[in-house]
């Protein structure tokens, strides 16, 4: 593994703040969310597939495991329709720290698609989480259907992942998320009838871009879809894991302070709502903790074993 110099830890700090930045540049754009997806992941799929012809790689990876990724792909689309509508009803920061229970999601369903056994400590941080939603569920009932929705595609991102986890052992992840970009746009295409008919007040799609709605999305797909995955990929190399994952849990962070500065909403929320953001994000960032904790141990105890 290289050695990671001052100048990658900026890059990957940059990384995460674009990511945090995604549910505010939502807020920015007019189109709803559907329609709004539905841009983001064929710009996404064209960038990408260009980035793979001109670096001489391959698409052909077999139809069946092309039908398999298109699939997930189905799961991203759910994903972002929902991360963006919970932006759109409630706020960013009620959306983002919604986002922050991807990691109770992942300690309950790893173990069911993966041979991982289940770690009492998982489970007792996915109750600490559990203790927050509840305290702003609470506070911000008013936001509740945000927040439902900002859960749920927690909820679609923790089981994406894992099934990611399992195809880039196969795959290129480029190609993987080049071959994901089209599902989901593929599965945006399919919803949009059915969003027509009973989703919309006019029965119209709203797919005219102004100027701004064109430069927004232009940076969601290109910058903080195409660059940050390619560069976060790139930067994994350098870091360990544990590095990477304890700067991940800085996104909601991030997306909460720059949605105070953009958008002041930290005149509206309430006191309750940051007491049980600060616990998610308190729970958030000890898991990388604990888990680093317990490795050390279980190394000294393999060292004093005789040999």
């Amino acid at each position: 593994m290289e050695t990671p110099r001052f100048k990658d830890f900026l890059e990957l700090h940059l990384i995460i703040l674009l990511w945090g930045f995604t549910a505010i540049l939502g807020k920015f754009i007019s189109i709803p969310a559907v329609e709004l997806v539905f841009y983001r992941t064929i710009l996404a799929a064209v960038a990408l597939a260009i980035i793979i012809k001109f670096r001489g790689q391959s698409l052909k990876i077999g139809r069946a495991n092309i039908i398999k990724i298109l699939g997930v792909g189905f799961l991203i689309a759910a994903h972002w329709i929902l991360f963006f509508a919970s932006a759109r009803v409630s706020s960013v920061s009620i959306c983002l720290a919604g986002m922050a229970t991807a990691s109770l999601w992942t300690s309950l369903l790893e173990p069911m698609f993966t041979k991982k056994k289940i770690k009492p400590h998982e489970v007792a941080l996915a109750l600490l989480i559990m203790v927050g939603l509840y305290i702003i569920f609470r506070f911000e009932f008013d936001h509740a259907v945000g927040i439902a929705m900002a859960v749920g595609s927690a909820f679609l991102a923790s089981v994406f992942t894992i099934i990611n986890s399992g195809l880039t052992k196969k795959h290129a992840a480029t190609t993987i998320t080049c071959y994901e970009m089209a599902g989901a746009w593929l599965a945006t295409c399919l919803f949009l009838p059915f969003y027509r008919a009973f989703m919309t007040e006019s029965g119209e799609l709203q797919f005219t871009l102004s100027g701004v709605d064109m430069f927004c999305i232009g940076v969601l797909a290109l910058v903080c879809t195409v660059y940050a995955y390619t560069a976060a990929v790139r930067l994994m190399q350098k870091f360990s894991a544990y590095t990477m994952n304890l700067t991940v849990n800085l996104e909601p962070v991030y997306g909460i302070l720059l949605a105070w500065f953009i958008f002041k909403e930290g005149e509206v929320m309430s006191a309750g709502f940051y007491y049980g953001a600060a616990i998610i994000l308190l729970s958030v960032f000890l898991h990388p903790i604990i888990e680093a904790v317990l490795a050390r141990r279980q190394r000294k105890l393999k060292d004093a074993l005789p040999n």
